[in-house]
């Protein structure tokens, strides 16, 4: 294998595996991985990143070009070896270059780029109008005993989504954060997007808020305090006793 051709195999493998490892290393470490993935999996990712890299450190072990004599049998004629050693289809190789030259661009971004969430727009692009997949009859269930405590916008969203008895609920306190999206049934909507294991997988989840003072731009980040109010069209919404504008949380995603 000529040696430009075997050092491209080596960056195109071990070499990006080795970069994106340590940026999530970093990741893990400055406590922003949460960021990309559920926190409950940090574990896994940290221990995966640790694996690869030292598969790294092992790969300098082998000679430039070594996984390529890999299976061969070198006992065969030189008829064989030369159907071996035929040249590429040039298409083939075009793809190769493309791919490769891709791959390492955006894997490359990952080092300049500091890490961000996912804005308000992501947020009112992926929201369906249907009820969240992550709710449970267990969370309506809770929130029918008056513990709602520890209930975020996801878990509240659930409720008023799926909730068969409004009036069960009506007069519930709240302290919510999130971000203002446009509302079809109320003032506006303060959302949140809830991720079960990472980013590709978020879910914007909203309820609405029936309030008579200045509604916030899209996007602005808030706490809303208040009360969950059945209306007289047998849905919930929060009625404010305080909306404050706050700057984006560290962690801006529920799970």
């Amino acid at each position: 294998m000529p040696k430009l051709e075997a050092l491209s195999t080596r960056w195109l493998g071990v070499g990006l595996a080795a970069i994106l490892s340590v940026v999530t290393l970093s990741l893990a470490f400055t406590d922003r991985l949460a960021l990309y993935i559920n926190p409950d999996s940090t574990w896994f990712a940290v221990s995966m990143a640790f694996i690869v890299l030292i598969g790294t450190v092992a790969s300098f072990a082998l000679p430039l070009g070594a996984e390529s004599d890999h299976g061969h049998d070198h006992g065969h004629d030189a008829d064989d070896e030369g159907a071996h050693s035929h040249s590429a289809h040039p298409g083939a190789v075009a793809a190769t270059v493309v791919g490769g030259v891709a791959a390492s661009g955006v894997v490359l971004l990952t080092l300049g780029l500091a890490p961000a969430s996912l804005s308000a727009e992501i947020a009112i692009s992926r929201d369906v109008g249907a009820a969240p997949l992550f709710a449970g009859s267990d969370i309506v269930t809770l929130a029918a005993t008056g513990d709602t405590d520890s209930f975020g916008v996801g878990e509240w969203a659930s409720v008023f989504a799926t909730a068969t008895n409004p009036d069960a609920f009506d007069g519930n306190a709240v302290e919510l954060t999130g971000f203002v999206t446009p509302s079809e049934s109320g003032d506006f909507d303060i959302t949140r997007l809830v991720i079960t294991h990472c980013v590709i997988d978020a879910q914007p989840a909203s309820v609405s808020i029936a309030s008579n003072a200045d509604i916030p731009e899209t996007g602005q980040w808030v706490t809303v305090t208040g009360t969950v109010r059945s209306t007289s069209d047998g849905q919930l919404a929060i009625e404010p006793t305080s909306i404050e504008e706050i700057d984006e949380p560290e962690i801006p995603y529920e799970f």
